[in-house]
């Protein structure tokens, strides 16, 4: 079966650069497009053809409404739309309406996005397990940067273990948070893409903004504040609980980790592991897990995520997956959350 979509104003985003986001329609539903001097043809079989007709349809409707794509986002948006012929790319768009964080405008990129940010809308502790570059980390910060300027919590605290990924960096000069601050870089990094760097100095001066390793909060309690556990999977199970039990009222605690990148010495059990195990189905706690269809970093990224998956589950034979088994969670109310990369 063979189409013909016209061609108008706007369509140059379609391509993407070197044709990229053509080919992830073309390979994602299995049909060949041919650019004319006045339509784009659309030939394969006739399922897959409509639906081909549908996206671009919806594509060309946005445009028309004035909607701008960026390359990064529209590739995504194609990547969910042809591996899922529920989700119809207008309503993936307008799902996902932008939303301010400090001088962030971000949008959603996946499913799994606007899941994990209406889980942490809804619920007061809230597990992201999935590879890197999905928008874990970004998004938790996005979210308790939106929650501090709004004045629904008084302080946010980002922290993780500090624990060497795979080498030993030896005896560190400088006082204690210079050499721990290191480890706690990427979570320096989202602060300052979504604030003035002073306003950041200003926040952690008056310690509205912690950044501290996670060995920083025993005893504590922590009323009125956001907080993020990153890197959980190298967290120990006592860490894990220590953490957990940390959460004073009006707080919430945001967990993110990758369950295939744990670099806890054998044979430490990873903390993150032992709690998707326990607290799985416990009212008011949500997990979300994300994949490689999440990845919003270089294109490169989800296929490298993708061949390491299937290496690992090589190895593990029968054995229980490193992703666990994903819980199920309600639907998600119909409402716009962010996007980002980790």
């Amino acid at each position: 079966m063979k189409v013909s979509v016209p061609i108008t104003r706007g369509i140059e985003s379609l391509f993407g650069t070197r044709d990229e986001n053509i080919r992830v329609l073309e390979s994602g539903l299995g049909v060949r497009t041919a650019l004319r001097s006045d339509c784009l043809e659309i030939e394969g079989e006739q399922d897959n053809v409509k639906r081909a007709e549908d996206i671009l349809s919806d594509y060309l409707q946005l445009i028309s409404e004035g909607m701008v794509f960026n390359n990064g986002d529209l590739n995504s948006y194609l990547r969910i739309v042809t591996g899922d012929a529920s989700m119809s790319l207008r309503n993936l768009v307008q799902s996902g309406r932008q939303r301010s964080f400090g001088k962030k405008a971000l949008a959603p990129k996946s499913i799994n996005q606007q899941r994990y940010v209406e889980a942490i809308e809804r619920h007061d502790l809230v597990f992201g397990i999935g590879p890197a570059g999905t928008g874990k980390t970004y998004l938790a910060v996005a979210m308790a940067i939106s929650a501090l300027l709004s004045k629904r919590v008084s302080r946010m605290i980002l922290t993780r273990p500090a624990v060497e990924a795979g080498e030993r960096l030896g005896f560190l000069p400088g006082t204690l948070q210079e050499k721990v601050d290191p480890f706690l870089r990427p979570l320096y990094d989202a602060l300052y893409d979504m604030l003035e760097a002073e306003k950041v100095e200003k926040l952690m001066e008056r310690n509205t903004i912690e950044v501290a390793p996670i060995a920083f909060m025993r005893g504590r309690t922590l009323n009125d504040s956001f907080i993020i556990l990153d890197e959980a999977q190298n967290c120990t199970p006592e860490q894990m609980k220590m953490l957990l039990t940390r959460q004073g009222f009006n707080s919430k605690t945001v967990v993110t980790g990758d369950l295939t990148q744990i670099d806890l010495p054998v044979p430490k059990r990873s903390g993150l592991v032992e709690a998707a195990e326990l607290l799985r189905g416990i009212d008011g706690i949500s997990f979300v897990y994300f994949d490689e269809r999440d990845v919003v970093r270089h294109n490169l990224v989800q296929r490298i995520v993708k061949a390491y998956e299937r290496r690992q589950d090589l190895l593990n034979g029968p054995q229980l997956s490193l992703k666990l088994a994903e819980p199920s969670f309600e639907k998600p109310a119909s409402s716009g959350t962010p996007q980002a990369s980790e």
